[in-house]
């Protein structure tokens, strides 16, 4: 059997990350989460920012390298609300050193340093490689370190890759990205090196999880401070769903399948939007849908227009009531969006650049037409309604409904 170099390299990669005494499978450890209170008198234009990030994917853009020089064993682990995005606490090198970073299933690269800068212990050691990302709205460039990363609740990864930035911009507030998304994606962002493995590669293959799985359950809440959700490595937690998780296999259309891509119809009442590819996306907000497709989703509610302020789609005061159910069937299960679902809490209107009194969709715009491989994608304000499982050993992603659906 031949081996491409680009296979050996990777799996090579994994084996140098393997300790010589693994830790000891887990099983699965439930963590509570608290929200993140975003910086005082910040404004997100969520709905022009999210399409920035969009053009990116459907270009096939987005997490990759600019020009780079030199009944499983479970674990789960604390995820936080920051209002645009979902963060955890990650500790890093024997000082313990902890960071707060984005949760992207849209990129794969784990890095530091944006706001806390990354400084070296014991049990770093650098790469002598740089590591250069884009992510549309934002980017970073650094050095690469191999170091201890500890993920909580006993989750500790031995010599994990990751990026120290020397510059970024787009991540106020945060101190970098957990990059959980399909590790081909790190391809050509560190220099000298095909791919990276991330934390879900490295947990695997150093015999911390059984599987290759992550469970997500995010819990919409606007209290600081309240229990939001979870992230579970290695398995799932069938404690947060009221169903059996579905599962469907990564589409075969491209761009979507370079990152965790499915088909999907949507459907707003018994009218058909769209029946194509797209992607789920923790670092998304917004469900976005292709522009025709987004267009007839407008056209059925009357009076409705998108708010050139704040790029997001506001619904008449009298439509509110009649708003129907936007069903996603994904796999043959119906997933139904209700009418409450769809619509943005009004305590965060003045965050993402609104009216304070107005009603304000969480549809909207992808900024392209259908037709182009990645028509839609699922953020998660989709997923604080759904139970998902991104499941890299067998190439598929899954969801169920739970008590927020």
């Amino acid at each position: 059997m031949v081996y491409s170099l680009r296979v050996i390299a990777f799996f090579a990669a994994l084996l140098a990350g393997v300790s010589a005494h693994p830790l000891e499978k887990r099983g699965m450890v439930t963590v509570p989460i608290a929200k993140t209170t975003v910086p005082s008198g910040t404004t997100r234009l969520l709905g022009h920012e999210d399409r920035v990030r969009a053009a990116e994917f459907v270009a096939g853009r987005y997490g990759t390298g600019l020009t780079a020089t030199s009944t499983s064993d479970a674990a789960s682990v604390s995820a936080t609300n920051a209002l645009d995005t979902y963060t955890m606490q990650v500790a890093v090198g024997t000082s313990g050193q902890t960071f707060n970073l984005l949760i992207d299933t849209g990129s794969s690269n784990t890095w530091v340093g944006a706001a806390t800068k990354y400084e070296p212990s014991s049990s770093s050691k650098s790469t002598g490689d740089s590591v250069t990302v884009s992510y549309g709205s934002g980017e970073f460039s650094g050095k690469e370190y191999t170091d201890t990363v500890d993920l909580g609740n006993g989750l500790v990864i031995t010599k994990q890759s990751i990026g120290a930035a020397t510059s970024s911009q787009g991540f106020e507030g945060v101190d970098g990205i957990i990059g959980i998304g399909p590790s081909d994606l790190t391809e050509d962002t560190v220099s000298r090196t095909q791919i990276v493995p991330t934390v879900t590669d490295n947990l695997f293959s150093q015999g911390t999880i059984a599987q290759e799985v992550i469970g997500i359950y995010f819990a919409p809440t606007t209290e600081n401070g309240d229990v939001n959700g979870e992230l579970t490595f290695g398995g799932v937690d069938t404690s947060k769903t009221t169903s059996a998780i579905n599962y469907v296999p990564i589409t075969q259309t491209s761009p979507a399948n370079a990152y965790w891509g499915i088909d999907q119809t949507i459907s707003y009442g018994n009218t058909q939007l769209l029946a194509s590819a797209g992607i789920v996306d923790t670092g998304t907000t917004l469900v976005l849908l292709a522009t025709d497709a987004f267009d007839a989703y407008m056209a059925a509610i009357p009076g409705s227009a998108v708010d050139e302020n704040s790029g997001l789609l506001e619904i008449p005061a009298a439509a509110v009531s009649s708003l129907q159910t936007l069903n996603f069937n994904i796999g043959g299960t119906n997933y139904a969006f209700t009418a409450t679902d769809q619509l943005l809490d009004q305590s965060l209107n003045t965050f993402y650049g609104g009216s304070a009194d107005a009603y304000y969709s969480v549809v909207a715009d992808l900024g392209s037409p259908s037709g182009q491989g990645l028509d839609f994608i699922n953020g998660y304000l989709f997923l604080e309604r759904f139970y998902s499982v991104f499941d890299t050993t067998n190439n598929q992603v899954g969801f169920a409904t739970t008590a927020n659906s």
